[in-house]
């Protein structure tokens, strides 16, 4: 009779759980409130196991390096090992204690087929060799969703090497204060920066009641709109506007032509916008309303008419830099313009930015929870739930969810998508609900 016993019996999860040892942690892009409370819990969990935890400095960009510009990498100068004392009061504490960087070790990599294009997955076969050198059984990756793009790049990368290399596995955290992520409802970060701008609108609402004047505020929050949308709730904004108002009066056309030829793009109206806040201005003043405030999300810079974007420079991600461009205070001037055209009267319009200083304030309770579970979920999905190529997420009351990188990664370009504010949506209803309810003026 054949031998039909197993001469090697499949790994349970505890067995597959108990191989990881040594963990790294990387956190990349920009900087978000509850970030070291993210980056605390995971190492408790860990180190109450026996398990070590290393902390790469400011993202990617020493992995990257390794082995062409950086032959070795130090312990005091590219990574920590996590000890006690570093976790004493971190969970509240502001910034992020491993730092981060916009450093992009898949720049270039455009589809699967370039992962085994040696000139395009250099810099992040150095990342790979890299934790390999330093003994890493797994990365726990924290950032955005070009940050969750990397992470799935080296988990696919994996996936190219011999049968017999080293794998390691990874888990990716959410994190961005603009909330524009797919797979999770909220993301740490987001409630706070909300509360921070939202004070900062108030205080220019009272300026601006003082003053008899109006203030165009620009809050951060990339392409989707719902950091604006959040901070003209909490600061009773008169008017928000984000990307996805541009519809009707507010979109144009435009042909743009690049190196792939000629495409016809949607723009935004700024001269429909000036004449909206106009509107808005007037409706206020027949209610005997001489001041006000209007947010907009700095998403709109990004659909400019393509002269107002020409020599505008862009990040490793090939992303507009929209914090150059000012929109607030190109609107602001616009409108000012349009109001004398339209009365014949002079009216102080300013513009401001707000969300830079928002980044690394001081964590809202909710946010350091919310961001502890994540902590947490990352050492559960690793050691509990043995997954790999996982992002973890929370719903409901910090319940948690391992969503796969193939639900959140378009498979043949290996870009991930923007979550838009549903203009069906009550979140986006309420916002335009407790706005002025503007009447045309024209």
């Amino acid at each position: 009779m054949p031998d039909t016993a197993d001469p090697s019996p499949p790994q349970t999860l505890a067995h597959l759980g108990d191989q990881i040892q040594r963990v790294g942690i990387v956190f990349s892009g920009g900087p978000a409130p509850a970030a070291n409370a993210v980056i605390c819990a995971a190492v408790m969990c860990f180190r109450r196991q026996g398990r070590e935890v290393l902390g790469f400095r400011h993202g990617y960009g020493s992995l990257q390096e390794f082995g062409d510009e950086l032959q070795e990498l130090s312990a005091d100068d590219h990574y920590f090992r996590f000890e006690d004392h570093h976790l004493r009061g971190l969970r509240n504490a502001r910034g992020i204690i491993i730092g981060t960087a916009r450093a992009n070790p898949g720049k270039g990599i455009h589809g699967p087929a370039d992962l085994r294009i040696p000139e395009k997955t250099r810099r992040l076969d150095n990342v790979y060799r890299a934790l390999c050198e330093l003994g890493v059984d797994a990365l726990i990756s924290i950032g955005g969703d070009d940050t969750l793009k990397t992470a799935n790049f080296l988990y696919e990368y994996q996936k190219t090497l011999p049968a017999d290399a080293k794998r390691i596995r990874v888990v990716h955290l959410p994190k961005t204060i603009d909330n524009d992520y797919r797979g999770i409802d909220f993301t740490f970060g987001f409630f706070t920066a909300v509360d921070f701008m939202a004070q900062e609108l108030l205080n220019l609402r009272a300026d601006a009641m003082a003053t008899g004047s109006y203030f165009i505020v620009e809050t951060m929050g990339r392409k989707a709109g719902w950091l604006s949308y959040g901070v003209a709730i909490a600061g009773e904004a008169h008017l928000v506007v984000a990307v996805e108002d541009v519809q009707g009066e507010l979109a144009l056309k435009q042909v743009v032509r690049d190196g792939h030829g000629e495409r016809v793009e949607q723009c935004l109206n700024l001269e429909a916008l000036a004449d909206r806040i106009v509107d808005l201005v007037l409706t206020r003043e027949q209610r005997g309303k001489s001041y006000g405030t209007v947010v907009l999300a700095e998403g709109l810079a990004e659909m400019l008419p393509q002269s107002f974007l020409d020599g505008v420079s862009r990040d490793e991600h090939g992303h507009i830099s929209l914090g150059k461009i000012d929109i607030g205070k190109l609107v602001a001037q616009v409108v000012g313009e349009r109001f004398l055209e339209r009365t014949g009267r002079k009216k102080k319009v300013t513009g401001v930015q707000l969300g830079y200083e928002s980044r690394c304030s001081m964590p809202h309770a909710f946010d350091v929870m919310l961001g502890s579970q994540l902590g947490v979920g990352a050492y559960r999905a690793l050691v509990e739930e043995a997954l790999d190529g996982h992002m973890v997420s929370v719903t409901g009351q910090l319940d948690l969810q391992f969503v796969p990188f193939s639900a959140l990664i378009d498979p043949k370009t290996l870009l991930t998508e923007v979550r838009f504010v549903s203009l069906d949506s009550d979140f986006h209803r309420l916002a335009r609900l407790l706005g002025t309810r503007i009447q045309s003026q024209g």
